[in-house]
C-alpha cells in the first residue's frame, strides 16, 4: 500500500529519496548541506543551491509582488552564506495562473531585482509557464563561488563547540520577517575573513528545532541548548523561538578558544545558546517540517 508523505514528514521523504541520487561527476560536498559544492580553479570553489516559493506556504495570495520576489531570491542567497560564500547567477523560473496580471509578475521581478543589485547578483535568465490551477511559484536556482577548500559545512561541529545565532528568533511570520529579511552576507564573510571561522554553520530557515538537530548529526553530535538565553523577537516565548520557522538566522558553531579570539565587534553580534555534546541524542520541540505541518 503506497506511503503517504504526510506519514513521513520532510526529513524521511529527504532520506528516502537521496538514497536514490546518482552522481556522475565527482562533488566536494554533494546533498545534504546548505549549498553542494564542486571544485572550480586554484582559487576558487563553486556553490550551487535551488529554491523554491509556492503560494499558500511560503506567502499568502495578499502578499504584495515585491516582497515574494524579494524573498525567493533572499532564501537562497541566505543558504550560501551560510557556506561563507558570494551569489553569483541567478536562473529564475515563475510559474503563474493565467489569470493573474502582467504587473504582478513584473512585481514580483522587480523585487527580486533591487535584492540582486544589492548582493552582487547576475540574473541570468530562466523560465515562465502557466500554472494549470490559481496561484504562484518561484524557484530559484543560485550559483556562488567560496574560496577553494573553506566552504564552512555543517558537519565541522565538534563535542564542546559553543553554538550560536546571529540574530533573534520566533514570530516571523506575524512581524512579516519572513519576507524582508536581509541575507547575512556581509556577516558570514567577515567571519570568512577577519577572525577564526566557525566550525560549522547553516542557516535557520525550519527553525531551530528542525535545523539545530540536523547540524548536529551531521557532525555526530548532540547538543545542549539553554532556552532561557535565546535571543527572541519582541513578544515572543522561547517555544516560539524555537519552533516557529523562517527566521533566516545564521546557525553556527564554535571551538571554544576561536570564539573567545573573534573580534570583539564581530563577537557582539553573536547570541551563544549552548554547546554540542557527545551524546548523539537530544530533545528538542521540532520546528517545520513540510509534508506534516
Amino acid at each position: 500500500m503506497p506511503t503517504p508523505l504526510s506519514q513521513l514528514g520532510e526529513n524521511a521523504v529527504l532520506a528516502r529519496l537521496l538514497q536514490q541520487l546518482t552522481t556522475q561527476t565527482p562533488m566536494l560536498t554533494g546533498p545534504g548541506d546548505d549549498c553542494a559544492v564542486v571544485a572550480r580553479d586554484s582559487e576558487w570553489d563553486t556553490l550551487l543551491k535551488t529554491d523554491v516559493v509556492v503560494e499558500n506556504v511560503h506567502f499568502t495570495p495578499d502578499t504584495l509582488p515585491e516582497r515574494i520576489g524579494h524573498k525567493a531570491l533572499a532564501r537562497a542567497v541566505s543558504d550560501i552564506a551560510a557556506m561563507g560564500g558570494l551569489p553569483e547567477f541567478a536562473l529564475v523560473t515563475l510559474l503563474i495562473h493565467p489569470g493573474r496580471s502582467i504587473e504582478t509578475a513584473e512585481g514580483i521581478y522587480r523585487g527580486l531585482n533591487r535584492l540582486a543589485a544589492r548582493c552582487g547578483v547576475s540574473v541570468a535568465g530562466g523560465e515562465t509557464s502557466a500554472l494549470p490551477y490559481d496561484g504562484i511559484v518561484i524557484n530559484v536556482a543560485l550559483t556562488g563561488r567560496v574560496e577553494r577548500g573553506r566552504a564552512i559545512l555543517r558537519s565541522g561541529g565538534r563535542p564542546g563547540d559553543i553554538i550560536c545565532v546571529s540574530g533573534p528568533l520566533g514570530g516571523s511570520f506575524p512581524s512579516g520577517h519572513h519576507l524582508d529579511f536581509e541575507p547575512r552576507l556581509q556577516l558570514a564573510r567577515r567571519l570568512m575573513t577577519q577572525g577564526p571561522r566557525p566550525t560549522a554553520m547553516m542557516d535557520l530557515s525550519d527553525g531551530l528545532g528542525a535545523d539545530l538537530p540536523r547540524l548536529a548529526q551531521a557532525g555526530g553530535c548532540g547538543f545542549n541548548i539553554r532556552p532561557e538565553q535565546l535571543p527572541l523577537n519582541p513578544g515572543c516565548t522561547p517555544q516560539q523561538g524555537i519552533a516557529d520557522g523562517e527566521d533566516y538566522e545564521l546557525l553556527l558553531t564554535f571551538d571554544p578558544q576561536d570564539f573567545a579570539q573573534l573580534p570583539h565587534d564581530l563577537r557582539s553580534t553573536l547570541y551563544p545558546i549552548g554547546t554540542l555534546t557527545a551524546c548523539a541524542t537530544s530533545e528538542l520541540t521540532t520546528g517545520w517540517q513540510h509534508f506534516r505541518n
